[in-house]
């Protein structure tokens, strides 16, 4: 009996000590530090009724001026006419904050876009090496799932790697391609599943690891899966990831550490 019991023990502890390894204990305390470099990406036009839009989620990297997040995400055509301009949205010492951003550099292949903050800037996450995330590993994303209805609080989830693989896949039938999935198709790279739901307004969250904050990579709920999808009539709710390299090489064209 007293064997069984020892057994059990060990058991107990044995999981207690992967759980912590994994990286969930260490998740709240981790939070403290992403959460304040999230940001809520739109626009912002002073005659519109509400003056404030919300597009997306970003996140501020290298000196905390530049905010990385998703070029669909700032595909929308400014009305500058009524001044209307891109903005990040965030919550700072218990209040609501806006910044105006420039647009100043987007990667179309790889779905990123860097903004400029006009002034100020915010704490910056550090991004990881990407080429060495395997699947089976535990990250976490946070950013903005459903944009102005929740309001400026950040949501966190955590997810696995459930696969590591090329960001389209071949059609079943010629009437399923389109020019946007034949260039595709012609320069794949490889993109991170991932095993929880990410919406839409999760376009642009900092995938990170728990334990260390580093970025791996970009939720992105729309390019990707628009192109591993195509053959589904209903897309599958599958949640993708860019790789963080991208990001890397993006600043890098801008002269950026």
């Amino acid at each position: 009996m007293w064997i069984k019991l020892l057994g059990f023990l060990l058991c107990m502890l044995a999981s207690k000590t992967v759980l912590a390894g994994s990286g969930v204990a260490n998740l709240p305390d981790m939070l403290v530090r992403i959460k304040p470099a999230i940001v809520a990406v739109g626009t912002f036009m002073p005659t519109r009724n509400p003056r404030a839009v919300f597009l997306g989620t970003g996140f501020a990297v290298a000196d905390g001026r530049l905010v990385v997040t998703n070029a669909h995400v700032t595909a929308k055509e400014l009305d500058t006419a009524h001044l209307e301009r891109f903005a990040v949205f965030f919550r700072q010492d218990g209040q609501e904050r806006m910044q105006l951003v420039d647009l100043v550099a987007t990667d179309e292949e790889h779905d990123l876009a860097l903004l400029n903050l006009d002034e100020g800037r915010l704490p910056a996450l550090e991004l990881g090496d990407s080429t060495r995330v395997r699947e089976g590993e535990l990250y976490a994303f946070t950013g903005y799932p459903i944009g102005m209805v929740l309001g400026l609080y950040p949501v966190t989830h955590r997810s696995i790697i459930s696969a590591i693989s090329p960001n389209a896949i071949p059609v079943i039938a010629s009437k399923q391609l389109n020019v946007k999935m034949l260039k595709t198709l012609a320069t794949p790279y490889d993109v991170f599943q991932l095993d929880a739901t990410a919406y839409p307004g999760n376009s642009g969250s900092p995938l990170y690891d728990i334990d260390t904050g580093k970025v791996m990579g970009i939720i992105n709920k729309v390019f990707v899966q628009s192109s591993k999808e195509n053959a589904i009539s209903h897309p599958s709710g599958i949640s993708y990831a860019i790789p963080s390299v991208h990001i890397a090489q993006l600043l890098a064209r801008k002269g950026v550490k």
